[in-house]
């Protein structure tokens, strides 16, 4: 097998990595289309765009996930992606690639609800947007989850050693503090919906409680979809089996199906490895005379 071909690399990489990846390549795909098709990336996305209103939301559901792998420009998608690799590297450290996954999908869930409600329930909001796209209430939400799980974790920035809950808070205080006044209040009131779900799961995970357990368990559930089933090989031996001989050899056959079925059962209730050895002689022996 080539190593070194891209599709190897994509799928032997790890979750944080293919999700950058899966993010560039919608960016790029989307501005050379609309590119090609004389539009904007904005009249190209418009159905995959969540929309503030929630009567909308209800028309185009898919929405409220779709948005977060839409970027407004380069600056946009690379900051979201610099933080996604950053902090992403340390929920990996801790827990499954499975586990990240809900936390990132869960928390765009979240910065989209969180987005779609206050604009719903805040008058001073409505009308204040005219959609919300970006990742970023996902990729604050990993952040906020770990920062919440080990606060005491420390990297170095600029030769000072800095407390992950310490970025974590500064982050957040500044979207609460250029909420007021910012011309992008949607993208912001996604960062704290995506904040407050990262929080509230680590919370939950340190006191023994998953509330992702049934987004992991849907996962597992399309990756099943996906998966050939594979037969196991076993040893062919019939139950029954119609014959025209003596009634001397039908016995001496009813008594030999009838072990036969016995030791099926068991393997039936404990497993062929709970058999005697002769047992397992007895239904080769069978087998092959079958």
């Amino acid at each position: 097998m080539d190593t070194n071909n891209l599709t190897y690399q994509f799928k032997t990489s790890s979750v944080v990595v293919k999700l950058i990846v899966i993010n560039s390549i919608i960016f790029l795909a989307v501005r050379l289309l609309a590119f090609f098709l004389g539009i904007t990336p904005g009249q190209l996305t418009q159905w995959f765009i969540l929309p503030e209103n929630a009567g909308n939301v209800l028309l185009q559901p898919w929405s409220i996930l779709t948005y977060a792998f839409l970027h407004f420009g380069f600056f946009h998608i690379l900051i979201n992606m610099l933080w996604l690799y950053w902090f992403g590297r340390f929920v990996l450290n801790l827990f499954s690639e499975k586990r990240f996954l809900t936390i990132y999908l869960l928390g765009a869930l979240s910065g989209g609800l969180f987005y779609v409600a206050t604009h719903n329930i805040f008058p001073a909001l409505i009308g204040s947007s005219a959609g919300l796209i970006g990742a970023s209430g996902a990729v604050t939400a990993i952040m906020v989850f770990i920062a919440t799980y080990t606060p005491n974790a420390e990297v170095m920035l600029f030769r000072f050693r800095i407390k992950l809950w310490q970025i974590a808070l500064v982050l957040v205080l500044l979207d609460l503090i250029l909420l007021p006044s910012s011309n992008n209040a949607g993208g912001l009131l996604a960062h704290i919906g995506g904040a407050i779900f990262g929080f509230f799961y680590a919370q939950q995970l340190q006191k023994g409680n998953d509330i992702g357990k049934w987004f992991e368990s849907g996962i597992d559930w399309v990756e099943n979809l996906f998966k050939p089933r594979k037969k196991k090989p076993f040893t062919k031996v019939h139950r029954t089996k119609k014959t025209n001989t003596t009634r001397t050899n039908v016995d001496i056959k009813n008594d030999n199906q009838k072990k036969i079925d016995e030791i099926l059962d068991k393997i039936g209730k404990s497993g062929y490895e709970s058999l005697t050895k002769a047992e397992k002689d007895f239904l080769f022996k069978a087998g092959k005379d079958d």
